[in-house]
């Protein structure tokens, strides 16, 4: 058997850095934007996100903490997710400051703003992929015990998708060509999806 460092994580995990998100990983990123009830604009990366169901199709993001995304999207009932790629990626991240209400992270990430069909909220117009969304639940979390925590996850319906024609060939959306960055834990780590690392493996029969 191997030599295993186990841990109780409510005792502490005892290393340098809490391991958690980075054994959880690489996780797609959340590059949520939303609208407060007065238009005024937020754009914010969350790292605990996913999709979660085909028909309809559901996503989500967790955000630890009751911030302004959560906020905008409990009033409006909308959002949009936006991909983020590898020539995104300094973009992000300065949309991840921690700023007023008022600031527009669009102006922090010199990003521009691109109407969405059915939703309010706009889309990044440099990203290759977005999702409007109407939102489906927003459900805060709790421990084993059923003690509340500070983390609250939003789920939101996809109503229309927007993609680059040049990620789709034969009929089929390339998914390392848009070269998506994934998040790998730790303050600051990520991947880079590319063509040469992807590998099929189909399900068995």
């Amino acid at each position: 058997m191997s030599d295993l460092h186990s841990y109780q994580p409510a005792s502490g995990h005892g290393l340098k850095h809490d391991p958690f998100n980075a054994i959880i990983a690489p996780r797609p990123i959340g590059w949520i934007s939303s609208c407060d009830a007065e238009g005024r604009v937020n754009l914010a990366p969350y790292s605990f996100f996913n999709a979660f169901n085909y028909t309809p199709p559901l996503i989500g993001f967790s955000s630890t903490t009751w911030k302004d995304t959560v906020a905008n999207i409990q009033r409006t009932g909308e959002f949009v997710w936006n991909l983020v790629t590898m020539d995104l990626a300094q973009a992000m991240n300065a949309t991840s400051a921690t700023v007023p209400h008022d600031v527009d992270e669009f102006a922090l990430g010199n990003l521009t703003k691109l109407d969405s069909k059915l939703v309010k909220p706009p889309r990044v117009a440099e990203s290759p992929v977005s999702f409007e969304c109407k939102l489906s639940e927003i459900v805060r979390l709790k421990g084993a015990d059923g003690v509340e925590v500070d983390a609250w996850l939003t789920i939101g319906e996809v109503v229309m998708v927007h993609i680059d024609k040049r990620l789709i060939q034969d009929g089929v959306y390339q998914t390392a060509a848009a070269r998506p960055i994934v998040r790998a834990g730790r303050r600051g780590d990520y991947f880079e999806i590319r063509p040469d690392a992807m590998f099929e493996m189909p399900r068995p029969a």
